[in-house]
């Protein structure tokens, strides 16, 4: 017997998995309420910067299945003269993340999130210069400034912004680190720092020692 209405595949799978979403309340999936503000997160235009902390704001007007560059594995040689310490290059075009170990045995590629507008972004090389299980975080004088209502400490856990695992880079408040808002992956949503799967900045933290050289294109 042929329904009446029948529904295609692909609208089936698209309202399950908007249900699904809508159900889920474990506390590494994405929030639908400011754990600072208490007020409903919305989506916003690119004006103006996303916070790490919290309220996760962003371009609407990108797809952020379609990078342009593609996400797909480097080769480590045009990018670095040797692997000492090993490397992280850090590529915002297609939004990954690779790594190489030393002894180039390990290759990794991460999905990330990055930053959500120019004027927050930097480039260049970098290293490693501390790595922090169960990070803190407290907002930049730019970010308090921007959002004087923002706390100025957050305790580790998970509400905190930095998500399990930080890695601290010689720029000045600059980070690769975890999420617990797995929205921002994939996205232009940071206010500089490179943000990963709380499950792959565990990974990387691993991986990666004080020295390990970051490139950032």
């Amino acid at each position: 017997m042929t329904p009446k209405n029948p529904v295609s595949r692909r609208t089936f799978l698209t309202t399950s998995a908007a249900l699904g979403a809508a159900g889920l309340a474990a506390p590494a999936l994405a929030q639908s309420i400011d754990p600072y503000t208490g007020q409903a997160l919305q989506a916003t235009g690119a004006t103006g910067a996303t916070p790490d902390a919290g309220m996760v704001q962003y371009d609407t007007t990108q797809d952020s299945r379609r990078n342009i560059s593609s996400f797909r594995m480097q080769d480590w040689q045009p990018y670095f003269t040797n692997l000492t310490n090993g490397a992280i290059l850090v590529d915002l075009t297609s939004r990954a993340l690779h790594f190489w170990s030393e002894d180039q045995s390990v290759y990794k590629l991460y999905p990330t999130s990055v930053p959500v507008s120019p004027d927050l972004t930097r480039t260049g090389r970098t290293e490693i210069i501390k790595k922090v299980k169960g990070p803190t975080w407290s907002p930049t004088p730019e970010m308090k400034k921007r959002n004087p209502e923002w706390p100025d400490f957050v305790p580790a856990g998970p509400d905190n912004p930095l998500g399990t695992r930080a890695l601290w880079l010689s720029w000045q408040y600059y980070r690769i680190h975890g999420t617990h808002d797995t929205r921002k992956i994939g996205r232009k949503s940071s206010n500089g720092c490179i943000g990963m799967y709380n499950e792959h900045v565990e990974q990387l933290y691993e991986l990666t020692k004080i020295g390990t050289q970051v490139l950032v294109i």
